[in-house]
């Protein structure tokens, strides 16, 4: 079979004690489990025609890559959860006698699968509703008599989502497991750079590089907020009330994503211009808060990750009887 063309960009994300990576057909996850073996799970790229098409509408393709991105990593972190849990229940569960194993039709594992992709589409919206109204709310009851320049106020109020999403990322990265996550999230980028410069995928190779990657969507949350504050003051998006000013911030919100997506890609494209690169250096600083430096293990995972990936875009090893099952190592 003839060798499938390597992805303009391949991407990925971490997930509890692992990292999935999206190829051109596939996107497979590694997870290492308690008992320090990988878990693999592999689910095929498949999506309907006019998917397909609206990928390639600009504006439109940013909002439809999000959704699509939200319902498949959903499904791959569920995966990591439950192999992580598992270990930790088998240490609690050895003297019990042994379960025969429930086997799951078709529809059954379809329908799992769809359940947890909805939960998180939806869970993505609801997190950018939210990061969007409350700091609007909270700029209107503070300043909301205090001058009279619109730009000021989208100004004021983009500072404080930066505030909230700064403060938000420092609060959770004191727990193990998220530390953790950061640190499978560095191993992620540290494996793509190292591919994208064509060395060998060897921890030696991968460890050299930086953590931080302009296609991150750490970027993408800071340009949301940049390009949110230029929107939001154009003389036309003028309100009365702090509900007229809500209502358009729920409106505009699927522009500020699509305009954001092509932003990002911009500032990917112009990396290597001298001027030009400094475009994505405020994407770049929020990543030195949400990667950390992997060890040595981590950065084998997200190896074996990456390369099964490739293996499986290589030789179209896509399980299409059953979507998104288990395999083992």
């Amino acid at each position: 079979m003839s060798e499938v063309k390597a992805p303009v960009a391949y991407g990925g994300q971490a997930v509890i004690e692992g990292v999935m990576f999206a190829g051109r057909t596939v996107n497979v996850t590694a997870v290492r489990k308690k008992d320090r073996s990988i878990a693999y799970f592999e689910s095929p790229r498949t999506e309907k025609a006019w998917v397909t098409k609206l990928k390639k509408i600009p504006f439109l393709r940013g909002i439809v890559a999000l959704l699509d991105s939200s319902a498949k990593g959903s499904q791959h972190l569920n995966f990591s959860a439950e192999s992580y849990a598992e270990g930790e229940a088998g240490e609690t569960e050895e003297a019990a006698a042994p379960k025969a194993p429930e086997k799951k039709s078709m529809s059954d594992n379809l329908t799992m699968i769809l359940g947890v992709a909805v939960v998180g589409v939806l869970s993505f919206l609801a997190g950018k509703l939210i990061f969007t109204l409350v700091p609007a709310a909270l700029e209107s009851m503070l300043f909301e008599n205090r001058f009279e320049s619109i730009f000021l106020h989208n100004l004021i109020e983009g500072g404080i989502k930066l505030v909230l999403l700064i403060g938000y990322i420092l609060l959770i990265a004191q727990t193990p497991l998220i530390k953790r996550l950061f640190q499978y999230h560095g191993a992620e980028h540290k494996v793509i750079t190292a591919y994208e410069n064509g060395d060998p995928l060897t921890i030696e190779n991968v460890q050299k590089y930086n953590t931080l990657h302009y296609r991150c969507g750490s970027s993408f949350l800071i340009l949301t907020i940049l390009v949110g504050i230029l929107l939001y003051s154009l003389p036309v998006f003028t309100w009365d009330s702090i509900w007229e000013r809500l209502g358009i911030r729920i409106l505009l919100l699927p522009v500020v994503i699509g305009v954001s997506y092509e932003v990002l890609r911009f500032t990917n494209s112009v990396r290597d211009i001298p001027l030009l690169r400094y475009l994505g250096y405020p994407g770049l600083w929020l990543q030195l808060l949400t990667t950390k430096q992997p060890t040595d293990d981590q950065v084998e995972v997200a190896i074996l990750s990456f390369q099964r990936m490739l293996e499986a875009d290589r030789n179209n090893a896509v399980r299409l009887v059953e979507p998104g099952k288990a395999v083992g190592a």
